[in-house]
């Protein structure tokens, strides 16, 4: 993830000069050509990729769509994955394909029962996969089978919000936090720090970090490695 100073993972202070520089050195350790982690894929949930990909587009769904078969579906294996966390179905995808700076990547939805047929039928037209894993709310243990298993991701990189970040962290399949902090904030208490719980999903249960690394970037940001420990 990249944070401003005071530990935001969105707001004005992305608009800066510095916080342009510390994105740059984001990119290159994670999507770079000789990016430091070799994932087959990140994962965020729907906000996230609304805000960044989809932009609240609306899916065009057909009411009437014959009934898909049960189940997952797998359009195609790829070199590399986007994961999206979209319980219900509501992201308004264009094209199988999501293109982040020179990086191109697979969409993958992961799905509750709570997904309409007609939503599955969109994924299904558009070419785009998806993975049912949850119902009434979401399996994470289910969810990281299955695309280990169906797609051949070993590792995968988890690129927020705030919730997932800290729900993921809290049920333990995290091995490593990897944050580029950028020398920029903008003091909102409106946008959503790094970790934040949410009721249903995680609490306040403090969790142990030890520090692995720590490398000054051009551009005065800083780039910290910490292994997860345990709940405290």
């Amino acid at each position: 993830m990249e944070t401003s100073l005071d530990g935001k993972i969105m707001g004005r202070y992305i608009q800066t000069e510095v916080a342009g520089r510390a994105g740059d050195a984001f990119y290159r350790i994670a999507f770079g050509r000789k990016r430091f982690y070799p994932h087959q894929g990140w994962l965020s949930g729907r906000v996230t990729t609304d805000d960044n990909f989809t932009f609240y587009m609306r899916p065009e769904l057909d009411e009437n769509a014959p009934e898909v078969p049960v189940g997952d579906f797998i359009a195609r294996r790829a070199a590399m994955y986007y994961v999206s966390v979209d319980p219900s179905g509501k992201l308004g995808w264009t094209d199988h394909v999501l293109r982040y700076g020179d990086t191109a990547a697979d969409v993958i939805e992961v799905l509750t029962d709570g997904a309409s047929n007609a939503y599955r039928a969109f994924l299904r037209k558009k070419g785009i996969s998806y993975i049912l894993a949850g119902h009434g709310g979401y399996d994470y243990a289910l969810m990281l089978k299955k695309l280990k298993e169906l797609l051949g991701i070993e590792l995968l990189m988890l690129g927020g919000g705030a919730v997932l970040n800290w729900s993921f962290i809290q049920k333990g399949y995290c091995d490593e936090v990897s944050l580029v902090v950028a020398p920029a904030a903008d003091g909102s208490v409106k946008t959503q720090t790094l970790f934040m719980a949410k009721d249903g999903f995680s609490d306040d249960t403090p969790v142990s970090f030890s520090l692995l690394d720590v490398q000054k970037e051009e551009g005065g940001a800083v780039w910290l490695r910490y292994r997860v420990q345990r709940c405290s």
